[in-house]
């Protein structure tokens, strides 16, 4: 290189290779499906058709829903950033803000109303409420604060599509609140400020105390944020039905079963997907495969398959370690294992997972998606699991690494015992 010659590195946005093919089409196809009363979001770009599945992990140029993005940052290596510089920018400035509150608790309805009031009067924002939190008596037999819910922009879920109509996420509650907003954007997520409001609070790093002043600061910008992987899951189902085989004088001589037509959803998931034998009391007897290999057969409980955000909920019940959300990682956790050499393993951001049925299972599975759409998985269906491209932006009080290691003392008791006492040197002769 000549001395006086600048070299600057251009990062490009990332995309996974799959946006262009098949997926993407797919998902088109099953959001046409569903009902909805807005228009979706684009297809991600489709400048980068050279990637391989192990760069599923996420960039520092990812971009947050319609005005949100990361700074980026001309030292980054590899699409890999320091935690502590992950911080938060708009290309402009927040208009609109989507408030989730924990259903049927009288304790949020105090700090709900002033909150709504402060974005709507104060900030002058477009404030997003879900249709169900405003028929709650509670608040819709408030005369005083009636006047401000005429201001809001209700929805359902499942029902109206929020893509680019949100800028950022407030949530009041606790970790179920953030898993809810998560299930609520298929695509990019809008960054997310979760107030301690619920019982645990392992992703709720803000208190609700002052949260003027920390509203006000998101607002205006360079906050830190972390950002959390997402799973995306496809569950392909083969749907039988019952036919009749008629002789030509019309007599019945035996049904038989008849494949009518394959069923594909998908998901995208925060914390884990759970394959469990459900009701049955025999084992659940699952096989697993990695890129089309097939690695194992689980028999036991189940299987659970996290991401690290996952990793420090039931995963870490069944015996998991615990994975900052910063490493670009897939967990692989045996419920109750058959086997006691079965471990938690962990395997790279990017690589696919498919789980099915073993030939030899007595009984049909169960499979769950953060503890919801809870659905019965038979011979023939299939479960698909990958990196997804979207991850949830979590905004963080301080910076991801010392709210995270502040969250294991607070809320998981990490490490916590009582201390040994002091040895003296009268102590050390005998």
């Amino acid at each position: 290189m000549d001395g006086g010659e600048e070299v600057r590195v251009e990062t490009t946005p990332y995309c996974c290779p799959t946006c262009d093919g098949g997926e993407v089409t797919g998902h088109s196809r099953v959001r046409r499906n569903r009902k909805t009363r807005s228009l979706s979001t684009s297809a991600a770009s489709s400048s980068l058709e050279y990637r391989t599945q192990s760069l599923h992990g996420p960039s520092p140029v990812t971009t947050f829903g319609p005005k949100a993005c990361m700074l980026q940052n001309p030292h980054a290596v590899m699409h890999i950033q320091d935690p502590a510089s992950q911080r938060l920018t708009w290309n402009k400035p927040p208009k609109s803000v989507l408030v989730i509150k924990k259903i049927r608790d009288a304790s949020l309805l105090q700090p709900f109303k002033e909150l709504c009031i402060f974005l709507t009067e104060v900030k002058n924002m477009i404030v997003y409420v879900e249709k169900k939190i405003l028929e709650d008596p509670a608040i819709s037999g408030d005369e005083n604060f009636g006047a401000i819910t005429k201001k809001f922009c209700s929805f359902t879920e499942d029902l109206d599509d929020l893509s680019n109509r949100v800028d950022f996420i407030i949530c009041l509650g606790g970790d179920g609140t953030l898993l809810y907003a998560s299930s609520l954007f298929q695509e990019s997520v809008p960054p997310v400020m979760a107030f301690h409001l619920g019982s645990l609070g392992f992703l709720t790093p803000f208190k609700f105390d002052t949260y003027q002043s920390q509203v006000n600061q998101i607002i205006e910008g360079n906050a830190a944020i972390v950002l959390r992987s997402r799973l995306k899951v496809r569950v392909l189902k083969e749907n039988w039905e019952k036919k009749a085989r008629v002789d030509e004088k019309g007599i019945i001589l035996t049904n038989r079963d008849v494949e009518s037509s394959r069923k594909a959803v998908q998901y995208q998931v925060l914390n884990e997907v759970v394959v469990d034998r459900g009701p049955s009391s025999y084992l659940s007897n699952v096989d697993l495969f990695l890129d089309g290999h097939l690695i194992t057969t689980v028999q036991g409980d189940g299987l659970i398959v996290s991401t690290p955000t996952g990793s420090t909920a039931y995963a870490v019940a069944a015996g998991a370690s615990m994975i900052h959300p910063n490493v670009p990682a897939i967990m692989i956790t045996p419920i109750c294992p058959h086997s006691l050499s079965f471990r938690p393993i962990v395997v790279p951001a990017g690589v696919e997972l498919k789980i099915m049925l073993s030939r030899e299972a007595r009984n049909t599975a169960w499979v769950s998606f953060d503890g919801r759409k809870r659905q019965e998985i038979c011979h023939g269906d299939s479960i698909t699991i990958t990196t997804s491209c979207f991850p949830v932006p979590s905004i963080c009080f301080r910076d991801p690494v010392n709210d995270w290691f502040e969250s294991l003392a607070q809320c998981l008791h990490w490490n916590v015992r009582k201390k040994q006492n002091y040895l003296s040197s009268e102590d050390e002769e005998f």
